[in-house]
């Protein structure tokens, strides 16, 4: 089976290297990954200057664009035209809990993937320290998922979000397949310090659950065990649209 490897992070990140180093053991693995730390891209796409794929090593490339520029120029088969059979974005550094997933260039990898055709697993560790761990459980996932040799068993248009506990793998509670939770707003934009008196701001940090109940991705980070979490793209509430449906032809213009 052919695996793309992307990230947010950055090529040379410690999560993605040490994924492509796992399961370069059982898979034929390429990483195409962004040139610097992209955190927070979501799903931006760079349509004002063309992109440059680059091989640094055997096998990795990075590209000066977003996640979703890695996975799109990929799978288009401008990476020296080759295809593949499902995409792995990660080992993100940090969660992608609750509301995170909104802003994630890891989930967004992951969601273009599916866009375009391929199952495809975001995966993120609660910390930064057992990689390796994470690293283990995507294998343990593909493995598992395999349902011939080299197609992942997942529905049409759906993504599996997994969130790791920073834990040695023998101790981890198991796993959970949870709902998103969510998040307080925002903290407020921090003023920063610039040498030459311009107005600056750092964004405000995340901010604690407010739904962190049983069932939630949160809950099963708290407990030790991995989260799994199916996400799909359809923004679409489907529960109002026959309320909405009743007001708009109640009105005339």
């Amino acid at each position: 089976m052919r695996v793309l490897i992307s990230n947010d992070d950055g090529l040379d990140a410690k999560g993605i290297q040490t994924l492509a180093e796992t399961l370069s053991g059982d898979y034929n693995t390429t990483v195409v990954a962004p040139d610097r730390n992209r955190s927070g891209a979501s799903n931006s796409l760079t349509l004002t200057r063309p992109l440059q794929p680059i091989e640094v090593r055997e096998g990795q490339y990075r590209i000066d664009g977003t996640p979703t520029d890695c996975v799109n120029l990929a799978l288009s088969g401008a990476i020296n035209d080759q295809e593949f059979d499902a995409v792995v974005s990660g080992v993100n550094h940090g969660p992608n809990l609750g509301d995170d997933v909104i802003y994630s260039g890891t989930v967004a990898a992951a969601l273009e993937a599916r866009h375009l055709g391929r199952p495809a697993i975001a995966v993120s560790l609660v910390g930064n320290t057992h990689f390796d761990t994470a690293a283990k459980v995507v294998l343990f996932l593909i493995k598992n998922l395999i349902k011939d040799s080299h197609t992942l068993a997942l529905p049409p248009k759906i993504i599996l979000n997994v969130n790791v506990p920073d834990m040695a793998y023998e101790a981890l509670s198991g796993f959970k397949i949870t709902r998103l939770g969510h998040r307080h707003s925002s903290q407020p934009a921090v003023t920063a310090h610039h040498p030459r008196g311009v107005e600056s701001y750092w964004i405000g940090a995340l901010s604690e659950p407010y739904d962190a109940a049983p069932g939630t991705d949160f809950d099963a980070i708290k407990n030790g065990y991995v989260s799994i979490t199916p996400i799909h793209a359809d923004m679409t509430c489907h529960s109002v649209l026959s309320t909405l449906e009743d007001w708009a032809g109640s009105i005339s213009i």
